[in-house]
């Protein structure tokens, strides 16, 4: 394996770092930035107005490398997915969303995900490793110029960025500030912090780090209206439950580029969609200033849930919205090619052992439900890996 470092790995500040070390002036990174970001060359002799001196010594030294493209598919509403090899058995998924007016870009964090919220194909698969800075904006990077050469277009295609791919982002906090650095920087994407969103499934303290460090749009992973249900659905909420997340979200809305919350709310058929849930929400809202995306469950195998059906959905958002809750309907967008929300799975070589886990659990269960003594069964409990 080539120990190069790899130039996508870097924000300004650490481009800078690296070009002093080789006895380079400072905007040389600058030079190097827009390069890579702004023009998408990965080969370091092309770089017209760098010196030949310093590109002979750069590319000895250094290297631009993103993810191999295992699978490009697209399904008939034009939605795109990549299937990317991270190494040692690991691919992620990258999706872009076409819209008339904007081009939306879901990114993943990490090589599977350790929350395990029932309701989301990537976690059943387990976790295996966080991803480095340069493999997550190198899924910006690669989208971004093959759309362009694709749709014979020059001018920006990605107009905004979702951290709402495979896992959990601030499980993965500094390459993730890192990538999203890339994102905003004029020499680079130039996206406004309004046009990158984070989703988070609720890490709180990390919540009020990325506040003061980088505030860009927030969504959580909402799911549900109470701290009962939500331990089911989400289990990081035993950590940090509903009242600490609410906390957490007034404090970030004091940076916030927005001045609301994005609450997301999987809608499951007969677990989370009865008015009483919707009337629960309604004091959720009255207690901080967020918004509801109401996503329709996509169902995945083995997941034992369905989507709550379109007439109940729209009643739900009915109720939000009567009681002045500004609350909005995710159109399901890439479902035939398995690329809509909570559908991403790529390929995990898990190390937290879920699926094995899982089967141990289920069979100790069952044997309780037959009537074996608990004190002759101990039943492990599945919790996020840690």
């Amino acid at each position: 394996m080539n120990a190069s470092p790899n130039l996508l790995d870097m924000d300004a500040t650490a481009l800078v770092a690296f070009c002093t070390q080789l006895g380079e002036k400072p905007f040389r990174a600058r030079q190097l930035l827009r390069w890579i970001h702004v023009n998408g060359q990965s080969d370091i002799q092309a770089m017209s107005d760098l010196a030949k001196s310093f590109r002979t010594k750069l590319a000895s030294t250094a290297q631009i490398l993103a993810p191999p493209i295992l699978r490009d598919s697209t399904a008939s509403d034009g939605t795109r997915k990549w299937l990317l090899d991270v190494g040692c058995g690991n691919a992620v998924e990258t999706v872009f969303i076409p819209e008339p007016d904007r081009g939306t870009l879901c990114v993943s964090s990490q090589a599977g995900c350790a929350v395990n919220c029932s309701f989301c194909s990537t976690g059943k698969q387990g976790f295996s490793r966080n991803l480095t800075p340069g493999e997550i904006i190198a899924q910006l990077w690669m989208a971004e110029f093959l759309l362009r050469r694709d749709l014979n277009q020059s001018d920006r295609v990605i107009s905004n960025v979702v951290m709402m791919g495979m896992g959990e982002p601030l499980l993965n906090y500094e390459p993730v500030i890192t990538a999203m650095r890339l994102m905003l920087d004029d020499n680079a994407y130039g996206l406004s912090r309004r046009r990158v969103t984070l989703s988070t499934s609720g890490v709180v303290p990390m919540i009020e780090r990325l506040a003061r460090d980088l505030p860009v749009a927030l969504a959580v992973s909402l799911h549900a209206s109470n701290d009962r249900l939500r331990d089911q659905l989400v289990p990081l909420n035993k950590k940090y439950p509903i009242k600490e997340l609410l906390t957490a979200c007034n404090f970030y809305l004091k940076y916030a580029p927005r001045d609301f919350i994005t609450f997301e709310y999987c809608m499951l058929d007969g677990v989370n969609d009865f008015d009483t849930h919707a009337h629960e929400l309604i004091k959720i809202a009255e207690q901080v200033k967020c918004k509801f995306n109401l996503i329709p469950f996509n169902p995945f195998e083995g997941s034992g849930l369905k989507r709550s059906p379109r007439q109940r959905i729209e009643r739900f958002a009915k109720l939000l919205t009567d009681a002045g809750v500004f609350t909005t309907i995710r159109k399901t967008r890439g479902d035939d090619i398995d690329a809509a929300c909570g559908q991403l799975a790529g390929n995990i070589q898990d190390r937290t052992k879920l699926a094995q886990r899982t089967l141990k659990f289920t069979a100790k269960k069952q044997l309780l439900n037959q009537g074996v003594s608990p004190n002759d069964l101990y039943v492990e409990t599945i919790r996020p890996y840690s």
